[in-house]
């Protein structure tokens, strides 16, 4: 919750990759609030009334989750609704001639996405989505202490290299200034 909505302030791409750690946390614990109070909230190093809003948050997330039928795999709709933001601002910026710096780092991360989008099967998502999947399946490679191949390295690189400028677009455009009124006359 403390570092949720900090990291929703700071970077939208980290706040969605930790909302979804948070997703594999609850479910970790099978969706049981005393485990993941014993597990989680009372290891943080706070009062107990943040630890009494830390355990209320987790258990609305618990019931979203049970809600949205997300229990054993998927996300909740308002981390899909912030992965649906994204690529309609990875939309917009692209079809904006104005900015030729994104376009770029876009096509080079393209045939990264094209690449795991292949392998994905079924599984087919967005571009958007793609690369968030790739930067949280690193994540948890490496949380597990797996290797990652050096291709895997290059192109997660890349991805986050993109992402990094997507999501600070993001907080621009959310602060309306991005795309200025005046830049259109």
């Amino acid at each position: 919750m403390i570092i949720a909505s900090q990291k929703r302030k700071e970077n939208i791409a980290e706040y969605l990759i930790y909302m979804w750690q948070i997703e594999d946390i609850i479910r970790a614990n099978g969706l049981d609030l005393e485990k993941i109070k014993e597990n989680v909230v009372n290891r943080f190093p706070a009062d107990e009334a943040t630890l009494r809003q830390m355990a209320e948050w987790y258990e609305s997330l618990i019931d979203m989750m049970r809600r949205e039928e997300v229990t054993e795999r998927g996300h909740l709709q308002m981390n899909k609704n912030i992965i649906g933001d994204l690529a309609d601002l990875n939309r917009r910026v692209l079809a904006d001639p104005r900015f030729d710096q994104y376009r770029q780092e876009f096509y080079r991360t393209l045939p990264y996405i094209v690449e795991l989008r292949a392998k994905a099967g079924q599984e087919k998502g967005g571009e958007i989505e793609t690369c968030f999947n790739a930067l949280y399946g690193v994540l948890m490679l490496r949380l597990a202490g797996k290797p990652v191949s050096d291709d895997t390295q290059k192109a997660v690189d890349q991805i986050a290299k993109f992402i990094a400028l997507l999501a600070s677009y993001y907080h621009l455009d959310e602060e309306d200034k991005l795309f200025k009124p005046e830049d259109n006359k």
